[in-house]
């Protein structure tokens, strides 16, 4: 624990943010992280709790009242290497995690929890500026082969955790970058892809082999190898080649609106939008770009997908920006009693929301309306309707239509399974959802239906957060080993 009487005469610091009129005008992070006297303090808020539920709130199980002492005793050393314990890569989480550990902690029941996140974020930067992140190569190799297919946080935190125990370890992805969703989703003003790169970099001197630009499977109908992959391998060929195989692709499905207009040119999914700005950002050059540049921008979709569109189109320039929500607005605070320690359903205002933007609950788009003359073909509005919900269905409130106008509609709805090419070419089964089937038991946990074949993060259980992607990795890594040895000393 932190200072016995902490909680009682410490507030909860937030970290800060660059001012909205400067930080729009490029994609660099803006988040002003804890200085190291306010992180103390922060850990100081700790409490004896007894039953620390932080712990269970967090997907990876951080050892968080621990390393909350330690930095409020000023070992930061020993911090970072109890967050290490459980996380591969603390700052991922320290940046994009939604925290639910800050909603299960015990403080949170009657007051502000702790700062739990800004202090994983702060104790992150710290060990690197102090040189404290080193590889950690195996001091002994196994000679067995072990293919990972998919580079986001889950392939990446497994490869890493394998090749740690040992094996030879090749990770595969079929863009020209590592890192995923991660690299290729999240926009460079929430996370610098800098962080991946010297990831990448230690998983390079622990041993793994890196193989971009790698298609596993086959493209779906119609589709040109140049616009996936330079190079497309068989199931089969990893098969034969790897003594195990684990699939940790991302659920990359969107969900579509099939709505009268669809087909119109300006309505796109998030994700046809947002990584183009990552390649920009990155240095690509692209034939063209979809911009938000003086347009009426409408995103679908109220999750943190959504509010990404919102801040790229922000920075674009859109001349105005507005988000639907299907469902209500939810309250602006949490019924604690009710909910804690678990996730509570509030409104969350992110920082692209507070860089302008609208935001629609309780609506439903039945229309996109396309224009004329020039705009022919083009969306130029859209028919929306108020929606309520009756008895667990959605109904529509007569009288209550209108026209929107928009051009640009970005659809952030969420991802509903991982593309199926993968999984068929394997021959793994696949659950109601479409992800691919595979248990989390301790024992033989995350095989599929096909020998020495495993999944995990997105692929296994459909979209969810980085931290869940980088626990499946690391259970994974687990299974994987056990697989090959008979035992494991990986963690779970």
């Amino acid at each position: 624990m932190g200072k016995v009487t902490g909680f009682l005469e410490f507030e909860r610091l937030e970290e800060g943010y660059a001012p909205v009129a400067e930080r729009v005008k490029h994609y660099k992070e803006f988040v002003i992280g804890l200085k190291d006297d306010e992180a103390r303090v922060q850990g100081a808020r700790c409490m004896d709790c007894g039953t620390p539920f932080c712990n269970s709130g967090c997907p990876v199980n951080n050892i968080i009242p621990d390393f909350n002492d330690l930095v409020y005793r000023g070992d930061w050393k020993n911090a970072i290497a109890v967050l290490h314990s459980t996380n591969n890569f603390p700052e991922f989480t320290g940046r994009i995690c939604p925290a639910p550990c800050e909603a299960a902690c015990t403080l949170n029941v009657n007051d502000d929890p702790v700062g739990i996140k800004s202090i994983e974020h702060a104790i992150i930067d710290r060990a690197w500026a102090e040189g404290w992140v080193q590889p950690q190569p195996a001091k002994h190799k196994t000679g067995r082969k072990v293919a990972v297919v998919g580079s986001g946080p889950a392939g990446m935190a497994a490869a890493q955790q394998l090749a740690r125990a040992g094996h030879d370890v090749t990770l595969f992805e079929k863009n020209d970058r590592i890192g995923g969703l991660l690299r290729y989703g999240i926009p460079d003003f929430k996370m610098e892809k800098s962080h991946i790169d010297r990831r990448v970099d230690q998983m390079k001197a622990e041993g793994v082999s890196f193989r971009t630009g790698v298609l596993v499977g086959h493209l779906p109908e119609g589709s040109k190898v140049t616009n996936w992959a330079k190079e497309i391998i068989a199931p089969q060929q990893l098969l034969a080649e790897f003594d195990a195989v684990l699939l940790t692709g991302g659920a990359e499905q969107s969900r579509d609106l099939p709505v009268p207009g669809r087909d119109l040119d300006g309505v796109h999914f998030a994700m046809e939008f947002l990584p183009q700005q990552n390649k920009i950002n990155a240095g690509d050059k692209l034939k063209s770009q979809l911009r938000a540049d003086g347009k009426h921008v409408i995103v679908i979709g109220g999750g943190d997908t959504g509010s990404d569109c919102v801040g790229t189109s922000n920075r674009h320039g859109a001349k105005s920006v507005t988000q639907f929500e299907l469902l209500p607005q939810p309250p602006e605070e949490e019924d604690k009693p009710l909910t804690w320690p678990y996730w509570p359903v509030k409104l969350r205002t992110s920082s692209s929301h507070e860089e302008g933007c609208e935001r629609e609950f309780a609506i439903a788009t039945k229309e996109f309306i396309g224009g004329d003359g020039k705009d022919q073909g083009r969306v130029t509005a859209l028919k929306t309707v108020r929606v309520e919900w009756q008895g667990g269905k959605m109904v529509e409130v007569p009288g209550s239509e209108q026209v929107l106008k928009a051009d640009l509609v970005l659809l952030a709805m969420g991802f509903v399974n991982p593309v199926a090419s993968i999984l068929e070419g394997f021959g793994v089964e696949k659950d109601a959802r479409g992800n691919a089937r595979a248990g989390t038991d301790f024992i033989g946990g995350y095989k599929t239906n096909v020998a020495k074949v495993f999944a995990a993060g997105d692929m296994r259980r459909g979209q969810s957060l980085v931290v869940w992607a980088i626990r499946e990795g690391r259970q994974a890594a687990r299974a994987v080993d056990e697989f090959l040895m008979g035992c494991s000393d990986l963690p779970r």
